[in-house]
């Protein structure tokens, strides 16, 4: 209503909007303020109750560090699985110290970090972080860790790396969950597996889920798909787990498929196995190729039994490591490339020693076999002294460059280590140019017409003292090479040329005297039957038994699987 001299309006008489709808009125500015204040008051008690939840977090995380502390080892296993779950990242470097035997307690039963600084013992907050005080005699007491609660750490650190930027890291954490199997560790698996986008990774994580749920589910349901999951990984610690769930799960159809498939896994193993074997012994066929080819050519043409060559292969070994001394002390951002420096510089080095031996002692003493082999025996023993005196009796460092580091992981656990990958490559190629040489270049003619008759070479006009000088050389300068690739698998020392010499000569003998194929197929024999030999007879027997083999062999076939054809080889 109206009143007398005055134009306002009561709330009851507050007329439409213009523009609204049908019976709505405008709302007074007195609700305005009120539904403001409830907004207010709502965001007030949600921003309480998150703090709350946030203190009650922090007190919880608090007490489950105070729990480490706990005598019973028991107690502490399980505060470390619940730090571990909670996935909270101020729990990693905890369990580090833990680990690493720094975490303590005061006297007043607080867990701390310790530091040494100096002399000085740090006490560190093991929630922040922060310096709290320096600890004197009697005031702390280590926290003691047994073998079963090292493991609980390892597992726990690496579920807490699952969630790490680094895939390499997640893979070691992958892993770690594997071997620990903690049923605590489930769901941050569970999280993990979900936002995993790397292949190899991705299967580490299922792997590991795999495993935990087999020995860690609940129900028998949940075990037996795990084990149908985990039988698709042949690998040892696969084996020892279904092994384990085979012979102690309470339930009887978990039990007969863990055995199944503890069958299919150890027959996916053992081929695994075979194929390690095959790679294993490839590898010491190339290394042997390597030792034998120069060694070929050398007792091939000119028919002398060189006892100095492993020597040869150990100039080309203190060759690289001389090359890479100065790479590491003038360009050590360039290291990398000291092998790559130290192949041609081991090829002419070694070559070089070799010319000027056979002008200065082989040369004098063709014809007398026994006269050669004193000779050069001699003379290994002369070269291992120069190199004792020179460099000392110790083993020299020749560190793999990064291409050459590393491996490959296969499934079945077989690791194909790159720089035995790279020395087999090499050998090939190195076996490849040197047959080009021989088959496709005039020094090559000559070498092949000395080997099948020297008198009529040398009536055809071919300087055969200078073929033996070069092919001496050349047979020298691939045992260098030889040095190059074994100082990347094998120690640096005055003995590495011995212990291929005598494995040399059975690969040429058992090849053919003098024939590269026969070279090849001798070494990649050899390496072979003896990597197969060892797992059963030990290395030294292989080596024995491989030996007599040899024997046996030359007695029915003198000139070995591969004989040259010549009136000089015949007669």
């Amino acid at each position: 209503m109206i009143s007398s001299g005055s134009t306002w309006l009561s709330p009851s008489a507050v007329p439409l909007r213009v523009g609204e709808g049908r019976g709505r009125r405008e709302r007074p500015a007195s609700w305005s303020r009120q539904a403001a204040i409830a907004a207010l008051v709502a965001v007030l008690a949600v921003v309480l109750v998150a703090l709350g939840a946030v203190r009650a977090q922090a007190e919880e995380f608090d007490q489950l560090v105070q729990q480490l502390g706990d005598r019973d080892f028991t107690a502490k296993i399980a505060a470390v699985g619940t730090l571990a779950a909670t996935g909270d990242p101020r729990a990693v470097p905890i369990l580090d110290a833990m680990v690493a035997g720094k975490l303590a307690t005061r006297l007043d039963g607080r867990v701390v970090i310790l530091e040494r600084r100096g002399q000085t013992q740090i006490i560190r907050d093991p929630l922040t972080l922060a310096e709290i005080g320096e600890a004197g005699p009697g005031d702390v007491e280590p926290i003691t860790v047994n073998n079963r609660l090292r493991g609980a750490l390892r597992g726990a650190l690496g579920g807490l790396t699952l969630l790490s930027p680094d895939a390499s890291r997640r893979r070691e954490a992958a892993d770690a969950v594997f071997k620990t199997r903690d049923a605590l560790l489930l769901p941050l698996l569970e999280k993990a597996l979900a936002r995993e986008t790397d292949g190899g990774v991705r299967d580490r994580m299922v792997r590991a889920l795999a495993a935990t749920r087999t020995a860690a589910a609940p129900t028998a349901e949940e075990r037996l798909a795990a084990i149908a999951t985990v039988e698709g990984f042949a690998d040892p610690e696969v084996r020892a787990l279904l092994a384990n769930v085979g012979a102690a799960d309470a339930d009887p159809a978990v039990r007969e498929a863990a055995t199944k498939a503890l069958g299919e896994v150890e027959f996916r193993l053992t081929l695994w196995g075979l194929l390690g074997n095959v790679f294993q012994g490839v590898s010491l066929g190339s290394v042997l190729l390597l030792a034998a080819v120069g060694l070929a050519i050398t007792f091939g043409v000119m028919g002398v039994i060189n006892m100095a060559h492993g020597e040869m292969v150990m100039l080309g070994a203190y060759t690289t490591f001389v090359v890479q001394d100065l790479f590491r002390t003038y360009a050590p951002g360039a290291i990398d490339y000291a092998l790559l420096v130290a192949v041609p510089t081991a090829f002419l080095f070694t070559g070089l020693v070799g010319i000027a031996v056979e002008r200065s002692i082989i040369r004098f003493l063709y014809g007398r076999p026994l006269e050669t082999l004193l000779a050069t025996w001699g003379l290994s023993l002369v070269l291992q002294q120069a190199v004792r005196t020179i460099f000392g009796p110790s083993n020299r460092e020749v560190s793999n460059p990064s291409w050459m580091s590393g491996a490959v992981d296969l499934v079945g656990g077989l690791t194909l280590t790159y720089n035995r990958i790279w020395i087999i490559v090499f050998s090939l190629v190195v076996f490849a140019l040197l047959m080009l040489l021989i088959r496709r270049t005039a020094f090559g003619l000559q070498m092949r017409a000395v080997t099948q008759n020297r008198r009529m070479a040398a009536a055809m006009g071919i300087r055969t003292g200078a073929v033996d000088a070069l092919t001496f050389g050349l047979g020298s300068a691939i045992a260098g090479i030889a040095g190059v690739a074994l100082s990347q698998i094998d120690n640096v020392s005055p003995n590495l040329g011995q212990s291929y010499i005598i494995d040399s000569f059975m690969v040429v003998v058992f090849g053919g005297v003098g024939n590269l194929w026969g070279t090849l197929v001798g070494a990649l024999s050899l390496g072979l039957v003896n990597k197969f030999l060892e797992p059963y007879a030990g290395a030294v027997l292989a080596k024995i038994l491989i030996l007599v083999a040899i024997i046996l062999f030359i007695q029915k076939r003198p000139r070995g699987l591969f004989a040259l054809k010549g009136r000089a080889v015949e007669n």
